[in-house]
């Protein structure tokens, strides 16, 4: 649920930002961030205008990947907002091991400079739940935030096809254990284009349960850790295309 984790970050002092109770974001729906960003201007500039977003309570920041897993695991955000190049142990370990290390890990957010920093599909491979532009406005930001929080994933299909485009692909037949059935396949497709699963059920013209049941077994059969994962490990096996996902 979003907000059960601020119990701990509520009580951890001046560095919290805009600290809440359990209650209150209960309430409220309010989700905590946590921002990790090497560099002290981003991260402060991320922090200011991220806490004043609506739903968004930034609870603390960190300056590396040691200290991202290390504050996390304190302070129990909702979601960390992950630079990738960042000193000590990059955004990348910090992810694995954050995800690796913890019963019910806070979602992670990716952000970048460039669209085809290979760096992003490892991330993304490292269960991270999608990236960002550092480029795009605010608003925008603090809407992934919101909306991975709330379980779905943050995809750019075009930035995410020309990073896969420039990797070799190999061929559907590479994962033949997957065996996805014709309606799997097309809720992959569907989520490769980065398609919400309300949207999915409407194109698809089922209920959403059963969208999450289709999503569910995409997961299981790729061995993916989240729908995320998932599609890039559709675009890196061809089992979605570069160029035709949509």
């Amino acid at each position: 649920m979003i907000g059960s984790r601020t119990s701990a970050a509520a009580a951890t002092g001046p560095d919290t930002g805009t600290a809440v109770t359990t209650d209150t974001v209960g309430t409220s729906s309010c989700t905590t961030l946590l921002i990790a960003d090497d560099d002290a201007v981003t991260r402060s500039g991320l922090r200011t205008l991220l806490a004043m977003q609506p739903g968004i309570a930034v609870i603390g920041e960190a300056a590396d990947g040691i200290e991202a897993v290390e504050r996390a695991r304190q302070l129990r955000p909702d979601v960390v907002l992950m630079d990738v190049r960042m000193p000590r142990r990059n955004g990348i370990e910090a992810t694995r091991q954050l995800l690796a290390g913890q019963a019910d890990p806070p979602k992670v957010v990716v952000i970048t400079t460039f669209e085809n920093d290979d760096y992003v599909t490892s991330a993304l491979s490292a269960g991270a739940s999608g990236f960002v532009l550092k480029r795009l406005p605010v608003p925008k930001i603090a809407e992934a935030v919101r909306v991975v929080a709330a379980g779905e994933a943050i995809l750019f299909p075009a930035a995410l096809r020309q990073m896969v485009t420039a990797r070799p692909l190999g061929s559907a037949r590479a994962l033949p254990q997957a065996a996805l059935t014709s309606r799997e396949e097309e809720v992959l497709r569907l989520m490769a284009t980065g398609r919400s699963n309300p949207d999915i059920a409407e194109s698809c013209r089922v209920s959403l349960e059963t969208v999450k049941t289709h999503v569910g077994n995409v997961l299981t059969k790729l061995g993916a850790q989240n729908r995320t994962h998932a599609v890039v490990i559709a675009y890196e096996t061809g089992l979605v295309v570069p160029g035709v996902a949509g």
